[in-house]
């Protein structure tokens, strides 16, 4: 049960698209790709290199800091850096604790070298909450079932 419930499994339902930004361009911009895809992270890349990742709570940070001119900064002024990244191999449940434990809500997936798919915490347990809720069922048929 636990290597069907890889990060694999959750790409394969959401799809690989992986909205990704350059250093170079402003908050502003970073700002309008989240509000225009309805995401809360990008990924920060330079050709295949992942350098960073920007979510909201940077944006949000930025402007609280320095005021209207962080929508003129460069998203690698205020980008996480040094980001996490998980293979698709890797189990839900590790994920899970590999984001509480960090507090993150956004992981980069990358296999073979190369940005595969990002996942969510929302998505994380999204999937969690589907497998519970399966095997609620099969327990449940199984016990009417030896009735």
């Amino acid at each position: 049960m636990e290597e069907a419930m890889s990060i694999e499994s959750i790409l394969r339902r959401k799809g690989p698209d992986v909205t990704t930004i350059g250093p170079e361009a402003n908050i502003k911009s970073a700002a309008g790709w989240l509000r225009a895809k309805n995401i809360g992270a990008l990924v920060v890349t330079s050709g295949n290199a992942i350098l960073g990742l920007i979510s909201e709570r940077e944006i949000v940070d930025a402007f609280f800091r320095y005021g209207e001119a962080a929508g003129s900064m460069r998203v690698k002024e205020i980008m996480q850096h040094g980001v996490t990244t998980v293979s698709p191999d890797e189990s839900v449940t590790r994920v899970m604790k590999l984001m509480t434990h960090q507090r993150v809500r956004h992981l980069p997936v990358v296999h073979g070298g190369k940005l595969a798919g990002i996942v969510s915490i929302g998505d994380v347990i999204k999937y969690r909450l589907e497998e519970l809720e399966l095997e609620a069922n099969v327990l449940r048929d199984a016990y009417s079932i030896s009735r």
